[in-house]
């Protein structure tokens, strides 16, 4: 599985929540596979929602939240929507609205994991937030996120 998002919106996400630590490029790589893999996730769940009210199409209520405003977010829309097809059938549509909501949601998870990093790269007393950080947060026991 290849990554979809580029890695400079995601090592920001990262680099937003380590305050003055340092972000390695490990930890930012990490953090863009973790969002795909997620990703991936919602947007099967979403499928099977769609599937049972007999619909095709992904619409953002499938993802829970409301898409709000899509400048306001750092993660690019274009590469959300390809992780959103990466594990659903062709026959699916994903409304441009459901692609926000997606991206709200993962970077709701992003902001979460890339937190949880920071503080497990202080408790080994580092200055850099490493792959290993995000890695030990998301094999304790992963957030999903609950917006």
């Amino acid at each position: 599985m290849s990554v979809e998002l580029p890695f400079a919106p995601v090592d920001t996400i990262i680099r937003r929540n380590a305050g003055e630590l340092r972000v390695s490029a490990g930890a930012a790589e990490e953090l863009a596979r973790r969002i795909q893999i997620r990703g991936a996730e919602l947007a099967v769940e979403a499928a099977e929602r769609a599937t049972e009210d007999g619909r095709k199409t992904l619409m953002a209520a499938d993802f829970g939240v409301d898409p709000g405003d899509k400048d306001a977010l750092e993660l690019p829309i274009a590469p959300v929507d390809r992780i959103a097809r990466l594990d659903i059938d062709d026959r699916y549509r994903v409304s441009m609205d459901a692609r926000v909501a997606l991206a709200r949601r993962l970077e709701s998870y992003a902001d979460t994991v890339a937190a949880a990093a920071a503080v497990l790269a202080r408790h080994a007393d580092r200055r850099t937030v490493k792959r290993e950080d995000v890695e030990t947060y998301v094999e304790l026991g992963p957030y999903y996120d609950t917006e």
